[in-house]
């Protein structure tokens, strides 16, 4: 059987609402940064999006570059990346791997180490501090720099998250998670399209989408 695509790649893909207390290692600017960029992306009701993971593994100098999709719709999702299909209702996880021909079901549980595609939005709202980097431009365009960090390392795997964010759009570009095995794991976003999910059945598994595949139930 093979291994799941590790969810974790996905971190602040979109970064949605920040629930933070401020402390004295929070600034107020990153503060009104990601409270900006919460506020756009809670004004939709569904989100596609087209992006880039790249990680690299310092200790071997190896790299790895992936291009994938993701559709979001509430606690819903479906993640096209590394040759998986993922799908969830929100209860049910269903992960196709592609080259193996099989269907891998489990349930989905509730754990705040745990990242995947649902919890994005909210996976900031404890246990991290955050401050504001600096602004930058490239090609004409105007970033603003935010770096977050656990409050307590030794519950995350993570431990260190840099984001870009458009200034004028308030959409994260990049962000490059640092992981405590020396994995650099860089995810940018090259286009993000709001409420264009009128399908729900996108986020349900048939198996006449995936004819002649072995079903794994891990549940």
């Amino acid at each position: 059987m093979k291994a799941r695509f590790s969810s974790s790649l996905f971190t602040l893909l979109f970064c949605g609402t920040f629930a933070f207390s401020q402390s004295p290692q929070t600034d107020k600017k990153a503060d009104d940064i990601l409270h900006g960029v919460s506020t756009k992306y809670k004004s939709y009701k569904s989100v596609k999006a087209t992006f880039v993971i790249t990680v690299e593994n310092p200790k071997d100098k190896s790299s790895d570059v992936q291009k994938g999709t993701i559709y979001l719709k509430g606690n819903k999702y479906k993640l096209e990346v590394a040759g998986q299909d993922i799908v969830s209702d929100g209860k049910t996880r269903w992960t196709y791997v592609k080259d193996a021909n099989e269907v891998q079901i489990d349930n989905i549980r509730t754990d705040e180490n745990s990242i995947t595609p649902s919890n994005i939005f909210t996976m900031y709202e404890k246990g991290w501090l955050f401050k504001f980097n600096g602004e930058q431009t490239e090609k004409g365009m105007n970033y603003q720099l935010v770096e977050l960090v656990p409050v307590d390392p030794k519950k995350k795997n993570i431990f260190k998250v840099k984001l870009t964010i458009n200034k004028n759009d308030k959409f994260i570009t990049t962000a490059k998670v640092f992981n405590k095995n020396g994995s650099v794991q860089t995810i940018a976003v090259e286009k993000l399209t709001p409420d264009t999910i009128n399908d729900d059945s996108l986020f349900s598994f048939s198996d006449k989408k995936y004819p002649g595949a072995e079903i794994i139930d891990l549940r």
